[in-house]
């Protein structure tokens, strides 16, 4: 008499790439948005990072992060090896010496006092905050993004909500 038990092993697939990049996209999208302030960039941006997700999918290992979070660590790759790219391109023409155009609203619905401490935050401080507060990922996937620890997230943080909050008191005082 042969036994046989019914398979209740339940094992959860891993996502596949289609899945991953359309639950993903808006947050991708958003983060490169923030990054470069220029809609049609991001949206170059955001293409070129699935491009290389696509490519690079094999690599994806879920028990090292969210999906997410490895998207958003390809796009801030993307977006920085851009910025590197056209400040090449930028010394190459000698336009350093022009001044740049105003920067389009990243956020709408800011406070223009809001805007201009954003803006007087280093990058850095900047993409802490939009990482933490606007694409709403914890401190440890925030590290994996930025390739730094997650003391370091949190200690960059709290420099940046603190110049922000001087920033709009000093504001509102004047």
């Amino acid at each position: 008499m042969t036994l046989t038990r019914p398979l209740t092993q339940t094992t959860t697939a891993p996502p596949t790439f289609a899945d991953a990049a359309e639950r993903h996209l808006d947050d991708v999208f958003g983060y490169l948005l923030y990054l470069t302030r220029d809609r049609p960039l991001a949206d170059d941006l955001a293409g070129a990072t699935f491009e290389k997700a696509l490519r690079q999918w094999s690599r994806f290992d879920p028990r090292r992060g969210s999906a997410r979070t490895w998207l958003l660590g390809i796009a801030r790759s993307t977006a920085l090896d851009w910025f590197r790219a056209e400040s090449r391109r930028r010394r190459r023409e000698q336009a350093a010496a022009q001044p740049e155009a105003q920067e389009a609203n990243f956020v709408e619905g800011l406070s223009p006092g809001l805007q201009t401490a954003l803006a007087g935050l280093s990058a850095g401080e900047r993409e802490v905050l939009a990482l933490r507060i606007v694409i709403e990922l914890d401190g440890e996937q925030t590290a994996r993004v930025l390739g730094i620890s997650p003391t370091a997230v949190s200690t960059r943080l709290s420099r940046a909500l603190a110049k922000l909050e001087e920033k709009v008191r000093n504001d509102d005082l004047r």
